[in-house]
């Protein structure tokens, strides 16, 4: 599993979260739903939270429809602490790409406000 191998060579402790992530994107229609897992830092108070991007009925964010997760981290890290995490996390055999990508060029980034 993708979690226990981040856990592992990267020193975290990312747990399921009991609930998940729901999206409406019909206010019709139920939400859907993603599987969602949270690590908590209490030196800077940092919330690493890993997302599912795929549910069988569409995308968390459909407009990166090949991203099978995104690791959303709510307050600031430094550069270093980013590029730390990218490279270790492109060093999983589990990953082939972790890249940073900007919220503000995405349409549906509010589908990750955690």
């Amino acid at each position: 599993m993708l979690c226990h191998q981040i856990n592992k060579h990267l020193s975290m402790d990312f747990k399921r979260e009991k609930i998940d992530h729901e999206i409406y994107f019909n206010i019709d229609e139920e939400p859907l739903s993603f599987s969602k897992y949270h690590f908590f830092v209490e030196e800077g108070e940092v919330d690493y939270f890993l997302v599912s991007n795929r549910h069988a009925d569409g995308f968390l964010v459909p407009e990166m429809n090949k991203v099978d997760f995104f690791m959303v981290i709510q307050q600031f890290i430094t550069k270093e602490e980013l590029n730390l995490i990218l490279s270790r996390l492109n060093k999983l055999p589990d990953i082939q790409v972790a890249a940073q990508i900007d919220p503000y060029k995405l349409k549906s980034k509010e589908n990750l406000i955690m």
